[in-house]
């Protein structure tokens, strides 16, 4: 089982950029990152592989979010850049057991309990 601790979201405007955290114990291993706005499924983002070798984005995801790790720290992180009103919803990190880092949400173990980004328009 891994732990997941998220952090990093708050409230910015158009344009504007946050970095996510999410610091994962328990073990090294593959992390995602999905979101859910409210009325929605959730969505995957992107995800990383257990040394930061392999990366993976969701549908339309890839540039203008970048996910990186720093296993020194025990963190996974996500940079938002250029945000749009259409991003505001909670951003979750996922692990699973085998090590995946993309995928459904129902193919994840272990979730953390997730951060609000609030995107104004």
């Amino acid at each position: 089982q891994v732990q997941l601790v998220e952090s990093g979201g708050g409230m910015v405007q158009a344009g504007g950029s946050l970095r996510l955290s999410c610091v994962a114990s328990g073990r090294t291993t593959g992390i995602a990152w999905f979101r859910q706005a409210p009325g929605k499924e959730r969505q995957y983002v992107a995800g990383i592989s257990w040394n930061g070798g392999s990366t993976e984005y969701g549908y339309r995801m890839k540039g203008r979010f970048t996910v990186s790790r720093d296993n020194v720290k025990n963190t996974v992180y996500l940079q938002m850049n250029n945000l749009k009103f259409e991003d505001t919803a909670v951003y979750y990190c996922a692990a699973n057991r085998f090590g995946l880092y993309t995928g459904i949400s129902d193919d994840f173990d272990d979730w953390g309990q997730g951060t609000q980004v609030t995107v104004s328009a």
